[in-house]
């Protein structure tokens, strides 16, 4: 299996979760190894996509530095863990991702739009030779050797609408737009009316987040699974590994996990060779994994 990028550029305007203001959102293709680049129109600035570009975790993971940033790319990202792209530029006019309904769903729509490109360069991945963790306290994330690629994850809220739930899922493109694509982020609404009396969460409504008082989920639809909310973590978390511009063979496990626990896994992770090694598919020798991507 070679690298991909797209076969044509797209675009979509949505509304931002911070500023609730447009954002237009524009991806285009890239060449061999260029890896994926986001690019602040606004400012002319190029941001790499890199853990060590990341420089806030508490709401969303955001990339950038002191010249800009780009907030809540993590949904994005877990799109194009996906479908395995491997080179592309994302090119966003503001400081955040747009947050369409919250969910990856309108991003693989995108990505459906703009076609699959394979490149003459091999694709490499990430592969796990050790196991390597991160605790705190009761929480923790994890990856694990694995010739298949897993996310296992399970959640434990004291709320009468989500408590204790997990979700299993086996890497591939179609379940994921099936199984975890459509699953929204979520919200309480105590937290939101606070966000936004200090200007932040301005975008956020029952259009692009599950909401939650101290008893219910608030969105007349109700869920779009049992388990929707384990589900998403599921999503962010794929997106935060994809942070590292290469797909990951390995197993993802976690308790809890959250945007920094998963930053630091991929600091940590990266920081010895003894940990993984970069590996083209040719030399993982595994259809099943190839074949993932289809």
């Amino acid at each position: 299996m070679n690298q991909r990028t797209i076969r044509q550029p797209v675009e979509v305007v949505g509304i931002g979760l911070h500023k609730g203001e447009p954002i237009k959102l524009r991806l285009e293709p890239l060449g061999i190894d260029a890896g994926i680049v986001f690019y602040r129109e606004d400012l002319a600035l190029s941001i790499p996509l890199s853990p060590s570009s990341v420089i806030d975790t508490q709401m969303a993971t955001v990339i950038g530095s002191k010249k800009g940033y780009i907030s809540t790319i993590e949904h994005f990202l877990s799109a194009v863990y996906a479908y395995g792209i491997d080179n592309m530029r994302v090119i966003v006019n503001g400081n955040e991702m747009p947050i369409m309904d919250g969910s990856a769903s309108s991003f693989c729509l995108l990505l459906d739009e703009a076609g699959i490109a394979e490149q003459e360069a091999s694709k490499q991945v990430i592969r796990i030779k050790k196991m390597v963790e991160v605790v705190d306290g009761k929480k923790f994330v994890r990856l694990e050797p694995s010739n298949h690629v897993t996310f296992d994850f399970e959640i434990d809220f004291e709320h009468p609408a989500i408590g204790q739930q997990s979700q299993s899922y086996s890497f591939g493109t179609r379940p994921f737009v099936e199984e975890i694509a459509r699953a929204r982020t979520f919200g309480f609404a105590r937290d939101i009316q606070y966000l936004q009396s200090i200007n932040l969460a301005l975008g956020a409504s029952l259009n692009n987040a599950i909401g939650l008082d101290d008893e219910k989920v608030l969105n007349p639809e109700g869920l779009r699974f049992e388990n929707e909310f384990a589900r998403h973590k599921i999503l962010d978390a794929m997106g935060d590994m994809m942070v590292m511009g290469h797909n990951v063979l390995g197993a993802y496990s976690s308790f809890a996990g959250s945007h920094k626990l998963n930053h630091e896994l991929t600091v940590k992770l990266l920081a010895d060779t003894a940990n993984y090694e970069m590996v083209t598919l040719e030399k993982v020798k595994s259809r099943e994994f190839a074949k993932s991507f289809a």
